[in-house]
Order: structure tokens, then sequence, then C-alpha cells
């Protein structure tokens, strides 16, 4: 079973930069992608992904974070890094890592969520 431990959320002013860090443990998993979703806190918005990367380092980012934000991983470690750069207020939302792994106890591919992490950009 896979666990995961997100950190590294907070408050920043507009234009600054935060990174996000998520670990995945346990066993009997093997991950196939990482990655990093968001859901902004107002009425009918869903979650989205901003960033995903596979274990062969292949990524893929959103239209809105392309050039400001990089995701990448520590496979030994198990642990995917989100570094977001010039942060502007709609940036602001609660953000959750995924992983997506093959479980080898019941032979079947698995999606795995954090616990969420707010950040929030204001001045």
């Amino acid at each position: 079973q896979v666990q995961l431990v997100e950190s590294g959320g907070g408050l920043v002013q507009p234009g600054g930069s935060l990174r996000l860090s998520c670990t995945a443990s346990g066993s009997g998993f093997s991950i196939v992608s990482m990655g990093w979703y968001r859901q902004r806190q107002a009425p009918g918005k869903q979650r989205e992904l901003v960033a995903v990367i596979t274990t062969s380092g292949s990524t893929n980012y959103a239209d809105s974070v392309k050039g400001r934000f990089a995701i990448s991983r520590d496979n030994a470690k198990g642990t995917v890094y989100l570094q977001m750069n010039t942060l502007k207020p709609e940036d602001t939302a609660v953000y959750y890592c995924n992983t997506y792994s093959f479980t080898t106890t019941s032979m079947r591919y698995l999606t795995v969520w954090g616990q969420g992490s707010l950040v929030t950009v204001s001045s």
C-alpha cells in the first residue's frame, strides 16, 4: 500500500516562490507516475492537473503554469517536487500530490492522493 506525505505549502507574496514536496512510502508497489493537482477554493472549481512526471522523466504541464513551475522527482527517495516560481494570486489553491502505481499485492493499478497543501499567494 502507498502512503503519501506532502510538505511545503504556505503564504507567499505575488512574484515569490515555493517548493512543494511529496514522499511515497509503503511496500508492494511500483510507481508509474507522480504529479500535482490543485483545487481552487471557489464554487464549482474542479481539481485540475498542474504537472505530472513519469519514472522515465517525461513531464506534462498545465498551460497556466508552463514556464513558471517545474516538476522533478528523486526515484531513489520516492519523492516528487514542485518548484513554483513567479507565483500569482490565481495560483492560490490546495495542491494535492498524486501517484499512479502498480501494486503487486493486488496486481492492479492504483491512484493515491496526498492530504493536500494550501498555497496562498497574496500581498
